[in-house]
Parts: structure tokens; C-alpha cells; sequence
């Protein structure tokens, strides 16, 4: 099937024959469906914390804080923001020149709000010598249009969303990555003063994010007493997946070369393996907030960790009386309740009736990755749901799903998707060291049969793309998961333009 051409190119990839054609063979078979056995809600798999719980999380997360530990928040920035601009793309190919649409005569109408008003302003003077009233006054929505998306003006429908202005304050607007930086020395900073910082970029904004970071953490770390630590990856070529033609043949392009893609948030998993940390917030870049938001966002990031970490405390106990081999019957039976009560695991259908049976169960389900996630009521918003789903070894534990990963044949599954309550805006708080502070390999609890293929396009011709399992889906799909429910108002992402005009981004 490959040539020698072929095998080369994968090798300067870092891929394997074998990778590709498992690839392949998902292409041509699918994903095997998951088993759901019904949503998530509050009492069965999701926390519901009262006020005075809270406060003793929140106070948990806050004496961690002052141990001698590594805090990291780990911030996926390297989308492109295209797709926020998709509307006035459109606008600039249409067959007419005045708004004519609800979303067109609205960011006309109030352009003057978004926080990149003033750079876009100085950008249509220095091009067409004229400020936006006086071209809005000609009838020259277009130009305006061009100098904020296309690069001869201020390029933002090519930049990532982590470099475009999102907030305005006095004393200079913001973009989302300066916000993750104000905010993490809200809730993760360390007893040194320390707030570490890690955001996946792709290669070509690379340097744009370094110089933005280094220009902004002295005036940030002055405010905030602060000292940052900021590090940046990509997407390892060796995580890039290849793509094929509508017959699930592989596809070549113009010159015969075998076409890769990169292979969605799920090759993550590899740059967050590569994070030396105790604990890791992953947080998206354009979910952010303005100060005045900002002391709502810290209490429920502190309400997660200190869940984490109270877990976490009990988890490396048992662990400890496990090993020690003094565990009594006792000690065995408040462990087991530990999984089933505290995580939600189900063990109905594997065999625990030997006490060493029990022990290597409790081992395998107590000595691994934690992660806890928050949940908002559903909304509306799109996003990964939390379902209770079968596991390869008969257990069943909570998992996010995205709803293409639900099997619309089964009722249950299907039953359980509509009767859903929750969704992830991806808002997790992990730990990936064990007892003995031994960092775990995050890529040996991915399930590697699960993924999403979708349809694209090159040239003008259609592929078919796949993607490796969702970093908090599949890719997390053997850690010890625990969901909490936050209120939506710590859900505001931006997904298209108009989203910057919410009353949370103003």
C-alpha cells in the first residue's frame, strides 16, 4: 500500500507503518459504540456542594496552596479564530455592500464596543485615511471588514483567538491569554508567589505568543505581586493522523504525498504528559472574563482543586494502607465504598469475592490520574456531556461524551442523551502523581477505540479527517473522574464575534 516515498514521509513524522493502517482501519470500520448506562445528574455521578461544604473546599485548596507543590494552568491556545468570523467572511463575499443580516447590522451598530475598536480605528486611518465613522458615514463596510480580518490589515481572521483583543479597561485592552494570566494568580499561584503557565500554540503564532507573554508578565506580575513562569508546545507531528478520499483510500495530494492532519484536541494528551506538575487546571483560551467577573470565576476553580485535592488526600491513604498490607476488612470495605460513593464507580459485573480480588481491584481503580470537572446546567450551549459509560474491565465510571459518540440504535444511550441535565465547558482541575509522587504516563489511560472522524476539504476536494480521542473524552477515559456542578455563569466562551458583546465581556 505505501511506497518507499511513503514510508519515509511517515518516519520524518515520527509514525509507524502500523499506526497508520490502525488508523485505516478506523476509517473503514468505525469506533465501536460505547455502552451508556444513563446521564449523570445530581446524585448519581454529579456533586451538588452546599454553601458551608464549599467554604471547607475552597479553605482545602487554599492550605495546599502553601505546600511545596508545582501548580500549572494548562491553557489549549492554538485555534485558529476563523470560525469567529465566519459571518463577516461571508459578508465580504456577498453580492452586496450594506449589512443586511442580523448579525451584519449588529456588529455594525455597535462596533464601537468590542475592545479591538480603537487598534481596528488606527488601522483604517493608516489604510484608507479615513477613521471607521467616516467610512461607515460612505457606505465602506467592507473596508472595514477587510482591515480587521485580512492581513494587509490587522490579520485577526488568520490569529489565534489568545492574541485578539476581548475585554476593554482603562488602562489598555486585554486579550484572552493576558486574562489567563491575571486570573491564575487569582487561584493558582504557588506559596513562592509562583504562577506557572502552559499554553499549546501552533508553530507559525508561536513567537507572537512569546513576545506578548514577556511584554505583559512584568506590568501583571507588579500588580499582582506574581511571578510568572510561561511555557509554550505544539502539537507533536508524530500525533497527526493521516487523511483519505471518500472510499477510505489515502489521500495524496497534487504532488502523490500522502496528506496529514493534525489530529484534534486529543493529541494533547502528549504535550499535557510532558507537564511536570502536582496539579494542572485545563481551561479553554476563549473562556475568560473581565476583573470585575473575576472573584466569582477563583471561588468555583477553588471549590474544584479543593475537591481534588480532598480526594486525592483519602486516595493516597488507602493507597498507602494497600501497600503497607495492614489493611483490615474494614479498611477494605470503607475503600470500596470510597469508589462507589465518592466516584461513582459500578462494579456489578466483575467478581470481588476474594479478599485479593477486592485488593487488586482497589488498587487498579485508586492508583491512577484524578481529575474533577465541572458541570453547568444545560443551556443550550454546545459541549461534552457527563454520562455514566461500561468500561472494558465490566466497571462502569463517569465519562464526557461528545454527542457523537453516542450510539443513536441504543435506546438507553439515546434515552440518556436527551434526558441529560449537565454539559462540560471544559473546566477540570487534574492530578497525575501517585502516592509516592511518581508522575503517571497519561497516555496509558487513553482509550485508544474511540475518536471522531469528520468530512473536509482540500482543494476543492472532499477527506475524511480523524481525530484522536478527545483530551477530556477518550483521552482521559481511564482516570478516576469526579463531576461537580459550577453555575453557568463560569461558562462564557466566545465562539463567534458577537459573543464579545455579552454582557460578561463588557
Amino acid at each position: 500500500m505505501f511506497t518507499s516515498e511513503d514510508l519515509l514521509q511517515l518516519k520524518e513524522r515520527g509514525l509507524t507503518e502500523e499506526d497508520v493502517l490502525t488508523q485505516l482501519t478506523y476509517f473503514k470500520e468505525g469506533f465501536p459504540a460505547l455502552c451508556v448506562v444513563s446521564a449523570a445528574t445530581v446524585g448519581n455521578g454529579i456533586m451538588r456542594i452546599g454553601d458551608d461544604d464549599q467554604a471547607a473546599y475552597i479553605e482545602a485548596w487554599n492550605r495546599y496552596c502553601q505546600r511545596n507543590c508545582t501548580i500549572v494552568k494548562f491553557v489549549p491556545a492554538s485555534g485558529a479564530a476563523s470560525r469567529m468570523f465566519k459571518d463577516l467572511f461571508a459578508f465580504l463575499d456577498a453580492d452586496y455592500d450594506e449589512p443586511r443580516t442580523d448579525f451584519e447590522k449588529r456588529f455594525f451598530s455597535e462596533i464601537e464596543k468590542f475592545a479591538f475598536y480603537d487598534a481596528l480605528n488606527a488601522c483604517c486611518l493608516t489604510h484608507y485615511d479615513k477613521n471607521i465613522p467616516g467610512l461607515l458615514s460612505l457606505g465602506k463596510y467592507k473596508a472595514i471588514v477587510r482591515a480587521l480580518l485580512l492581513p494587509e490589515g490587522m490579520n485577526y481572521g488568520s490569529l489565534p483567538k489568545g492574541l485578539l483583543l476581548f475585554h476593554k479597561y482603562p488602562d489598555g485592552n486585554r486579550t484572552p491569554t493576558e486574562e489567563h494570566m491575571v486570573e491564575s494568580a487569582y487561584y493558582a499561584k504557588d506559596r513562592n508567589g509562583r504562577a506557572v503557565l502552559h499554553f499549546t500554540v501552533s508553530p507559525e503564532h508561536r513567537g507572537l505568543f512569546e513576545k506578548l507573554t514577556a511584554e505583559k508578565s512584568l506590568l501583571y506580575g507588579q500588580r499582582l505581586n506574581t511571578r510568572y513562569d510561561i511555557s509554550f508546545s505544539i502539537q507533536k507531528p508524530s500525533t497527526d493522523t493521516i487523511a483519505v478520499d471518500m472510499n477510505n483510500e489515502p489521500f495524496r495530494d497534487e504532488n502523490g504525498r500522502l496528506v496529514f492532519r493534525p489530529g484534534g484536541h486529543g493529541a494533547l494528551i502528549e504535550n499535557l504528559d510532558a507537564i511536570e506538575a502536582d496539579v494542572i487546571f485545563i481551561k479553554n483560551i476563549d473562556n475568560v472574563v473581565p476583573d470585575r467577573l473575576k472573584d466569582n470565576e477563583t471561588r468555583y476553580k477553588k471549590l474544584l482543586a479543593g475537591v481534588l485535592v480532598k480526594m486525592q488526600e483519602r486516595a493516597f491513604r488507602y493507597m498507602e494502607k494497600l501497600e503497607s498490607g495492614n489493611a483490615t476488612t474494614d479498611d477494605l470495605s470503607e475503600m470500596l465504598r470510597f469508589t462507589e460513593n465518592e466516584l461513582c464507580i459500578r462494579h456489578e459485573d466483575i467478581s470481588l469475592d476474594s479478599e485479593q480480588e477486592l485488593r487488586n481491584y482497589l488498587v487498579r481503580k485508586l492508583n491512577r490520574p484524578f481529575r474533577v470537572c465541572g458541570m453547568v446546567k444545560n443551556q443550550g450551549e454546545p459541549g461534552g456531556g457527563p454520562f455514566i459509560v461500561k468500561n472494558p474491565d465490566g466497571t462502569a465510571s463517569p465519562q464526557i461524551l461528545e454527542s457523537s459518540q453516542i450510539n443513536p440504535d441504543d435506546p438507553v444511550a439515546m434515552n440518556a442523551f436527551r434526558n441529560g441535565t449537565h454539559f462540560n465547558p471544559v473546566d477540570l482541575v487534574c492530578s497525575v502523581k501517585n502516592h509516592k509522587g511518581e508522575k503517571y504516563r497519561l497516555p496509558d489511560y487513553v482509550d485508544r477505540n474511540t475518536g471522531f472522524i469528520s468530512i473536509k476539504s482540500k482543494n476543492g476536494r472532499e477527506l475524511k479527517a480523524l481525530e484522536h480521542p478527545g483530551l477530556w473524552n477518550g483521552g482521559m477515559s481511564d482516570w478516576n473522574t469526579v463531576f461537580v456542578e459550577v453555575p453557568v455563569s463560569t461558562f462564557n466562551p466566545v465562539k463567534t464575534v458577537i459573543d464579545l458583546l455579552r454582557p460578561e465581556h463588557q
